[in-house]
């Protein structure tokens, strides 16, 4: 049985029937839930039915697709409804989630945020500015008490009832207002599952990413007040606010594809001013649906364009409502018509790609940082002329390598392996044309080396252009026949390729993957320490230094017997050195990304 065959059980659901287990029951919990992981499964309509044996079965009721009451899962055996089977079925499913990027509805107006010109607030304004609930402030707690548990047992630990002490906390934080936090929760359970899965797409830095924002959001919940507070809490529902007349012109078609199993489109434009909005179309169906949704009409007024056809073309549109993050609304005052696209090459599109792109990977990192607040607004997306070198094999396999302004060598990945995408197919294809010159967009990959994810580029052999997710090339759209695959070349000097930074965020990995005891025992770390301070970064020598003495410190009382551990001060210095090193990263990032310059005195960890 895979877990995306079942429908998705609702977190309080989940949480509900661990905690009605006994203490028995939830020993034996982890070891079910494997065992129905192997079991067959099959669906009529709205119910979906485990085979736990020859005699006993389990019945999972999702009306509307979703498991929404504990009465909803029914299992055969002689102990039900107190029996084991329940909770486990629960814990095999996937957690119920709103869908990453659905058309929603415009919600009311918000008000435009207060300039940064404008005159501060009045003493009186300043002492009304709004602080946490004792409610909220609660429900921050047990998020960071659930977080601090994972930590503390590592992701072999963190089975069934840790997870269900996350959903139960997930839960309580959105009914207290609280979604930010809510769905960083669902994200590590999510995160959880896939790695005792053994899922090969899931990778400890996503866990990392997920966790930190979750004790980051628990934490600042207890000490924000007004806008701070505002974005903290973050929101349940995306919010739209009116924004006139448009005229927009389309620049590619992306498929979008999630562990959830969801599955769309999404269609970026941009307006005369060349700011970047988005059209998306993202539902319950996984890659098929992707693929199919590509070719449907855009849900935007009554315009008759698919998406693919509006990747090339353009729309005015009246009544227009836009999200914080670029999202157009598709409101029933919205009104659109089907207008003259642009080439790349022409005004107001050329000018995305006269950006320098040291310029553009900076505003990329400032608008996209892992744990930056989700309405900050802004976008990841990378304008570049390039000229293709080849193929260079990596240990997480080939990619594309070019050449940018400035003599910047950016290696290019793909969005998707999914092979029903293009993405592969075309990326290799390209890489055999080496010195073809393309215009290209990409997504910026945070990393000590430039790299971007490819997902449009313009047509080798003339005009028009490839979205490299749904579009296939063919080789006689290339000049090139043939082209040897090259060895990843040396990272120039100033690129942080050597950064010790590496020593401090493998122990923060560590911790995740196999808790706090065994970075406990890791013993002296002070050859390690020494090497970062020699590299200039005295705060990451220092934090993994306090980590790692927080990770053994255990004191006895008087009779010497072991004291429990402090987990909160150990998830506190995690979290520090987890954001430190993201945040020092990112840095290095953008250095990478500046035009080569000669001498090693940008890195100064080069010269060890």
């Amino acid at each position: 049985m895979n877990a995306a065959q079942l429908p998705p059980v609702a977190p309080e659901v989940t949480a509900t029937l661990v905690e009605d287990l006994s203490p028995r029951l939830r020993k034996r919990l982890d070891a079910t839930v494997t065992k129905l992981g192997a079991r067959p499964t099959h669906r009529v309509g709205d119910t979906v039915t485990i085979a736990v044996d020859d005699e006993t079965e389990v019945r999972l009721h999702a009306p509307g697709g979703v498991v929404a009451t504990a009465d909803a899962i029914t299992c055969g055996c002689l102990l039900a409804p107190a029996c084991v089977h329940r909770a486990a079925a629960a814990c095999a499913a996937p957690t119920a989630d709103p869908a990453p990027e659905l058309a929603d509805q415009p919600t009311r107006a918000v008000p435009e945020p207060v300039s940064a010109m404008d005159s501060a607030p009045t003493p009186d304004s300043a002492s009304l500015l709004e602080v946490a609930s004792p409610a909220q402030r609660a429900a921050a707690d047990a998020l960071w008490s659930a977080g601090a548990a994972v930590l503390e047992a590592g992701v072999d630990g963190a089975g069934a009832v840790t997870q269900s002490a996350l959903l139960r906390a997930a839960h309580t934080a959105r009914l207290r207002h609280l979604p930010r936090a809510a769905g960083a929760a669902l994200s590590v359970v999510t995160l959880l599952r896939a790695a005792r899965a053994g899922d090969p797409s899931y990778r400890t830095a996503d866990l990392v990413t997920a966790l930190a924002e979750l004790l980051g959001t628990a934490h600042r919940v207890g000490t924000a007040s007004g806008a701070e507070l505002a974005a903290v809490r973050g929101r349940a529902r995306r919010p739209y606010r009116p924004d006139g007349s448009l005229r927009l012109y389309g620049l590619f078609t992306e498929p979008v594809v999630t562990d959830s199993g969801h599955g769309g489109v999404r269609t970026w434009v941009a307006g005369s001013d060349g700011r970047l909005c988005t059209v998306g179309d993202v539902a319950p169906g996984g890659v098929g649906r992707a693929l199919g949704v590509a070719d449907r009409a855009v849900r935007l007024g009554d315009s008759a364009l698919t998406h693919r056809e509006l990747g090339r073309a353009g729309l005015a549109v009246s009544g227009a409502t836009v999200s914080p993050d670029g999202r157009l609304g598709a409101g029933k005052g919205v009104k659109a018509v089907t207008a003259r696209g642009a080439a790349w090459t022409e005004l107001p599109l050329a000018a995305l790609w006269e950006t320098p792109p040291s310029e553009q990977a900076a505003r990329a990192l400032r608008s996209t940082s892992r744990y930056a607040d989700p309405d900050g607004g802004g976008s990841d997306l990378l304008f570049l002329d390039v000229e293709l070198l080849g193929a260079v094999r990596e240990s997480g396999g080939t990619c594309l390598l070019v050449r940018c302004e400035g003599g910047i060598s950016v290696r290019l990945t793909v969005a998707d392996d999914d092979p029903a995408l293009a993405h592969r197919d075309n990326l290799m294809l390209l890489a055999t044309a080496p010195g073809t010159r393309l215009r290209i967009i990409g997504r910026l990959v945070p990393a000590l080396h430039p790299r971007l994810i490819l997902l449009a580029c313009s047509h080798p052999a003339g005009e028009g252009t490839i979205d490299l997710g749904l579009d296939r090339l063919r080789r006689a759209d290339l000049p090139d026949p043939a082209a040897p695959v090259h060895p990843a070349p040396p990272q120039p000097e100033g690129s942080g390729a050597h950064s010790p930074l590496y020593l401090l965020e493998r122990r923060v990995e560590q911790t995740v993957s196999a808790g706090r005891a065994a970075l406990g025992m890791l013993g002296d770390v002070t050859a390690e320490t020494r090497r970062i301070r020699r590299a200039g970064l005295p705060t990451a020598a220092g934090l993994l230094t306090a980590l790692c003495t927080s990770a053994a410190q255990r004191d006895r009382d008087l009779f010497g017997r072991l004291l429990p551990a402090d987990t909160d001060g150990f998830a506190t210095y995690w979290l520090t050195a987890a954001r430190y090193t993201a945040d020092v990263a990112e840095s290095l990032c953008a250095a990478a990304w500046e035009p080569t310059q000669e001498g090693p005195a940008a890195a100064p960890w080069l010269q060890l």
